[in-house]
């Protein structure tokens, strides 16, 4: 498989349905009446292991099933979600799994992966981690299913833009969270067959935006440390090569501060009523500066992207109370 179309996404949403929830479409009433826009939410923080990762891992070892070069060991590098969603269709399939990743990693998401029977080896950085699993790719019979860097992680991603739109059309704006660039470029691929008129949209933690740098420079450009995000799910070091031009064809892109992700990660739980992560939060507040932009009222779709966040996280969130600040544009 050296190309990908929509075709692939069509193929990955019926081979890896078995493993995955079609997840709600959900919204606010207030958000809606203070913003004077429509805003819908894919609910992927209700997704099987909290986050939409479980498309693109699953899809990728099933379609390798499928071809007949079933692996009798899988790893993965992963800061957390991905790590879950590997960890778990591992133990789906019967097949022990090792998870690398930095010693940052999440508690709440390191003790998911463990609980759903993987290894977990952690490194000092992510860096060191990226090594080490390509190290133990070369192992016979072992396959590296890959956070976003692989044509059938991409398909997998893209089925939740393709779920999204056959339930709900007219959609002006898809935003979504640029880690490694997996989600982004499968929803490019979706949004473009099924509704080629809305822009896509992907968004990042200033503090980690390491994507906005590589769009700025038109070359992929790499994180000097560990960023110090909330937006943990988008502390990649650098997107993937082959992610990097479906970025490039998308229609905006928003960098967002810390500030503005406590802002949102509490008004999103106060308004959804949902366990929602900082990464997936952020996408409201380029949402906004996006609306300030048009001149007639829009309908956005958001991907909720994952609801696994640690105690402490919360705790860091809540320190000041963001609620007396009525969402506008």
């Amino acid at each position: 498989m050296s190309s990908i179309d929509f075709s692939d996404i069509q193929s990955a949403r019926s081979r890896i349905a078995p493993y995955v929830k079609k997840t709600p479409i959900v919204s606010s009433s207030m958000l809606n009446k203070c913003l004077g826009h429509e805003i819908f939410f894919k609910a992927e923080c209700l997704q099987t292991t909290g986050s939409f990762k479980i498309r693109g891992a699953s899809n990728y070892l099933l379609k390798k099933i499928e071809n007949g070069t079933a692996p009798k060991k899988i790893i993965a590098n992963s800061s957390g979600n991905h790590a879950q969603a590997v960890a778990y269709i591992g133990k789906k399939l019967n097949i022990p799994t090792t998870i690398y990743a930095s010693e940052s990693i999440s508690k709440i998401k390191a003790a998911a992966t463990k609980a759903y029977g993987a290894k977990l080896k952690l490194f000092a950085n992510r860096a060191l981690a990226d090594t080490a699993v390509s190290e133990a790719a070369n192992r016979e019979d072992t396959a590296w299913i890959k956070p976003f860097n692989h044509l059938n992680v991409i398909a997998g991603q893209g089925t939740v833009v393709a779920e999204s739109l056959e339930s709900i059309d007219n959609i002006d704006g898809i935003f979504a969270p640029c880690g490694g660039g997996g989600l982004l470029s499968g929803s490019l691929i979706s949004a473009r067959a099924l509704s080629p008129n809305t822009q896509v949209i992907g968004v990042e933690p200033l503090a980690a935006n390491d994507a906005a740098k590589s769009l700025r420079q038109k070359q992929i450009i790499s994180l000097s440390k560990t960023p110090n995000t909330l937006a943990d799910g988008a502390a990649t070091p650098a997107v993937g090569e082959i992610n990097f031009p479906f970025l490039q064809a998308l229609d905006g892109f928003y960098e967002v501060n810390e500030e503005r992700i406590k802002y949102w990660t509490q008004w999103l739980h106060h308004l959804l009523k949902l366990h929602i992560e900082p990464t997936c939060a952020m996408s409201m507040e380029a949402v906004i500066q996006w609306l300030k932009l048009q001149t007639s009222p829009k309908r956005v779709l958001v991907i909720a992207s994952g609801g696994n966040i640690s105690t402490a996280s919360m705790q860091h969130i809540w320190q000041q109370d963001y609620l007396n600040d009525i969402p506008q544009i």
